[in-house]
């Protein structure tokens, strides 16, 4: 079965049981992210991959900034790993195991599992709270977020949320936590000083993956169903426009200097370049089959694009849109998260593999 096809199925899943739960006429969306972590293009920059099929993450060194890269090692981790985050120092990767419901802590020095933490049923999402004290996980199969203490590695809190919760993003302020959540067609708002939801932000069909602008001001939010980019006014709590691109839409990440939107479409091999400010598809960029996660340098120059269904990340020139190098990584590549340096610093948030059911 593709990507494309396991999709389709899970969405399908989905919408059929939230029809039957609301009954005739209300049938609502389905939905995953990570954001995806920004990777500078230095030497010895770092990019993770979590490989669902094989259980592993490969660790690819980008080399100089002409967007090469080399597969350096492949650690082992937990069942079906389906995202991948990095800590804002660069320390510690963090994997989601959708499949034994826990989250693999990696020395990115050493780059060995250092221990594992239980979490929810079916983990999808991950990210770090810009101060580096908090690990959020989305768990599809529970309805609810896991906080991970980065000091205990234990988790401290469970957040309820909205139905199969899957992309997680935190404000640059890290007061804000955001949640898309696939079966409610919804972004769940939640205050991370008290684990408590503010607000929910009806947008799109499937909201699969989401990002905040470097100012923190909107939102982009990826609809796996309905195929298009919902922009939401973080400051108003609304939904001000929906931008169609391509066919199953997934990972999603934003330059730096907020002017560009990149989105992985799973469905069409492809991914669509938004102009933020024109809220349309300027560039469509052919890349590998099934991309789905997705990662945006620091200075914008580079996008990288994990290939479900052909086990490669794909490396793309920001300057030219197009396709600079292709790597081949492990076995079914979902979520992308990356570092500069060996103790560099990590941006953004984490997009993965679309997990609806």
């Amino acid at each position: 079965m593709t990507r494309s096809q396991d999709l389709a199925r899970r969405a399908t899943v989905v919408l059929c049981v939230t029809a039957a739960l609301m009954g005739p006429g209300n049938l609502a969306g389905a939905s995953v992210g990570t954001t995806a972590v920004g990777l500078s293009p230095r030497p010895g920059a770092l990019v993770y991959i979590a490989n669902l099929h094989s259980d592993t993450v490969s660790v690819v060194d980008t080399g100089t900034g002409t967007g090469t890269g080399t597969v350096v090692d492949s650690v082992p981790v937990g069942d079906g790993p389906d995202s991948v985050a990095v800590s804002p120092d660069g320390s510690r990767v963090y994997v989601t195991n959708s499949a034994s419901d826990t989250v693999s802590v990696i020395d990115a020095r050493t780059r060995t599992v250092i221990a594992t933490v239980a979490v929810g049923d079916e983990p999808s999402r991950v990210t770090v709270s810009p101060d580096n004290r908090n690990v959020y996980v989305a768990n599809v199969g529970s309805d609810n977020v896991s906080v991970i203490s980065t000091r205990t590695r234990a988790v401290t809190e469970t957040i309820a949320v909205g139905d199969a919760p899957l992309g997680v993003a935190v404000a640059p302020d890290g007061c804000t936590l955001y949640v898309a959540n696939a079966a409610s067609g919804t972004v769940s708002v939640v205050r991370t000083a008290t684990g408590t939801v503010t607000d929910t932000i009806p947008v799109g069909s499937g909201p699969t993956a989401l990002v905040l602008t470097p100012d923190g001001r909107r939102m982009y939010v990826s609809n796996l169903t309905s195929d298009d980019v919902s922009v939401v006014d973080v400051h108003d709590g609304t939904e001000t426009d929906r931008i169609p691109v391509g066919d199953q839409p997934a990972g999603i990440g934003v330059l730096p200097d907020g002017r560009q939107v990149y989105v992985a479409n799973i469905g069409s091999d492809n991914v669509s370049v938004i102009s933020t400010r024109g809220r349309a598809v300027t560039e469509t960029v052919a890349v590998g089959d099934g991309p789905n996660g997705l990662a945006v340098s620091p200075d914008g120059s580079l996008v990288y694009v994990s290939n479900f269904d052909s086990d490669t990340l794909s490396v793309i020139d920001t300057s030219t849109a197009r396709v600079a190098n292709t790597v081949t990584v492990g076995d079914g590549p979902t979520g992308v998260a990356a570092v500069q340096g060996k103790a560099g610093t990590a941006r953004g948030p984490n997009t993965a593999r679309v997990q609806l059911a």
